[in-house]
């Protein structure tokens, strides 16, 4: 059975979608569950009870709500491009899905350990503009458009100051290996030589799944809901899922990045006795955490200010520190060997 598998085409095949299984199906009940999570935290933070009703604890919550988007009638504008308007939400939430292919979420525990993992990763969470995009147009809507014309631009402004982040890790391990990256960070976390590099990170990781106070492209105050403003139903619930299953993947991004992954926090027992995926799945849900809590604490910027932060602080700061961490690789002599 196991020369089947690994022997024959139809059975890579085979043994690629049961991978892709195991991943996804905890994925997306972990996606369900994190917007049970986010009301339940803002919750606790505002000294209310959040979802409460629906099964114990409210724990029923999300299949209520995925039951309601399902029995709900999808509504498309009349003069709406209807391929489009239909395509764009499976876009999103798509992109969003199969960028976990190279996720290591334990020691060669990856669907696809491919060499160029990051760049792989920084293409798929580029297309997601796409999805915005078209969606805005294909609405025949102005207020969508505009939505998604200051998605895109926010988007594509703090994706550039990700890049020189990436460029910075990449640095110190000299290889685009996302296996290669965890291992490196056996001695000491990236987060600690990097610390700018990763509150960049993680801010520009606000601004790319467009969560507060980066919220702009869903202003309500000025442009009603942005882009997805003409969606109803399923096609809205796949904007709604894509935007949490990206958070799950940038959080997934910074514990691989900056946070050693699947390694235990102190290389003693009896850290070193808990499962690494253990470890992986504690530190997403702690970078998830910090995403609802500062929902839940600041006010959204205006959004000359959001475009000044990544054009005149993330931008040159992040420049200045890769500058600065390839003069003292050099000068140390701890270029890694590629």
């Amino acid at each position: 059975m196991t020369d089947f598998f690994l022997h024959t085409n139809l059975g890579l095949v085979i043994l690629t979608f049961l991978e892709a299984l195991a991943l996804l199906v905890p994925l997306l009940i972990g996606v369900a569950y994190l917007t049970l999570a986010e009301r339940k935290v803002l919750a606790a933070m505002q000294l209310r009870k959040g979802p409460n009703v629906v099964g114990p604890f409210g724990l029923l919550q999300p299949f209520a709500d995925a039951l309601k988007m399902l029995m709900k009638e999808t509504i498309i504008p009349s003069g709406a491009n209807r391929l489009l308007f239909i395509l764009a939400p499976m876009l999103t939430f798509t992109l969003a899905m199969i960028a976990w292919a190279v996720i290591p979420v334990n020691d060669g525990w990856a669907i696809a350990d491919i060499n160029v993992g990051i760049l792989y990763l920084f293409a798929i969470s580029s297309l997601g503009v796409y999805g915005i995009i078209i969606a805005g147009w294909a609405s025949n809507s102005k207020y969508a458009f505009l939505g998604a014309l200051r998605s895109a631009a926010q988007m594509v402004s703090y994706e550039v100051s990700m890049g020189f982040v990436l460029v910075s890790v990449l640095l110190c391990v000299g290889s685009l290996n996302l296996t290669d990256i965890v291992r490196a960070q056996h001695t000491v976390w990236f987060c600690v030589p990097l610390f700018p590099m990763f509150i960049v990170f993680f801010i520009s990781a606000l601004a790319e799944t467009n969560r507060s106070p980066f919220d702009i492209p869903e202003g309500e105050s000025e442009i009603v809901a942005g882009f997805f403003v003409e969606y109803s139903a399923m096609s809205f619930a796949l904007f709604f899922l894509g935007e949490y299953a990206n958070m799950i993947l940038m959080s997934g991004m910074t514990t691989i990045l900056f946070l050693g992954g699947w390694l235990a926090p102190f290389n003693v027992e009896p850290f070193t006795w808990v499962p690494g995926v253990i470890w992986f799945i504690l530190k997403v849900c702690l970078c998830l955490f910090v995403f609802l809590w500062v929902r839940a604490t600041f006010p959204r910027f205006r959004y000359d200010q959001l475009m000044r932060l990544g054009w005149k602080v993330f931008l040159p700061l992040s420049l200045l520190w890769l500058v600065l961490t390839a003069g003292a690789l050099m000068a140390f002599g701890w270029l890694p060997n590629a």
